[in-house]
């Protein structure tokens, strides 16, 4: 087991962000969870971090329990985070991104990263030079989990990479998703508020409301879902299904 959340409580002072969450991510899965905003799937993603420190259950990783590992140290432990708003640094030049996303890795292995992240997104080769913040969106996002990327991480945390996006830089970002994890063996969790996209790629899934798991199961199973394809996937036309079924038709046969 990748990671594991076993009745994993947290709080933001009198808050009570997650509510006894059980969540699984098995070696080389993309698990998905899915959920309205407030739900607390970004606190969920950043609780690993210890922010905010978990305040009952366990949270493990590999079977360790990475609850009260401080927050500069979990990133050592093969995880990786691309947060939501991609948060990259605007001034500095893709390349400086991508060297300051190495800082936690072995130096050794700088090179061979680098090319492995240029594979993916071979838009930032081309710009490696440019100052990030003159970047579209969808090429920030791209950068944003090249920096993750290039920390080596065994699981790569993934918040609304789609967000804000075009709709062609939409299907980019999820079709790259798909290959980190089938080429490098890179287990994922993906937060994402665009259902449809997510459950398709998605081995596993679950659904998050007001801080608690209400439903899990296959993506296939959650796609088909009576009560999510209501709550999530009512507002997007049959147009927007038909576009993204070709890009991520290889997801479906895990």
């Amino acid at each position: 087991m990748m990671l594991a959340f076993k009745g994993v409580h947290a709080h933001y002072g009198p808050i009570h962000a997650l509510r006894g969450i059980d969540l699984r991510v098995r070696e080389g899965e993309i698990v998905t969870l899915i959920g309205a905003n407030g739900a607390g799937k970004s606190t969920l993603m950043t609780s690993i971090f210890g922010a905010p420190r978990i305040s009952s259950g366990q949270l493990l990783l590999r079977g360790r329990d990475i609850g009260g590992v401080p927050s500069h140290q979990v990133s050592r432990l093969g995880i990786a985070l691309s947060p939501e708003g991609r948060r990259i640094f605007q001034r500095l030049s893709v390349l400086e991104n991508l060297q300051l996303g190495a800082t936690c890795s072995d130096p050794g292995h700088w090179g061979a990263d680098l090319e492995r992240v240029f594979h993916h997104f071979p838009v930032l080769k081309d710009r490696q030079d440019q100052r990030a913040g003159t970047l579209s969106g969808g090429e920030q996002q791209m950068l944003a989990i090249g920096r993750a990327l290039v920390s080596r991480p065994r699981l790569l945390l993934l918040d609304e990479p789609s967000l804000g996006l075009a709709p062609i830089y939409i299907r980019k970002i999820f079709q790259i998703i798909h290959d980190i994890n089938r080429s490098d063996g890179v287990s994922v969790l993906l937060v994402e508020q665009n259902a449809h996209h997510a459950l398709r790629l998605a081995h596993q899934a679950y659904v998050l409301q007001h801080g608690e798991i209400v439903l899990s199961g296959s993506g296939h199973a959650l796609l088909n879902s009576a009560e999510v394809r209501a709550a999530y996937l009512a507002g997007e036309n049959a147009e927007a299904a038909e576009a993204t079924t070709a890009t991520t038709a290889a997801a479906s046969s895990h």
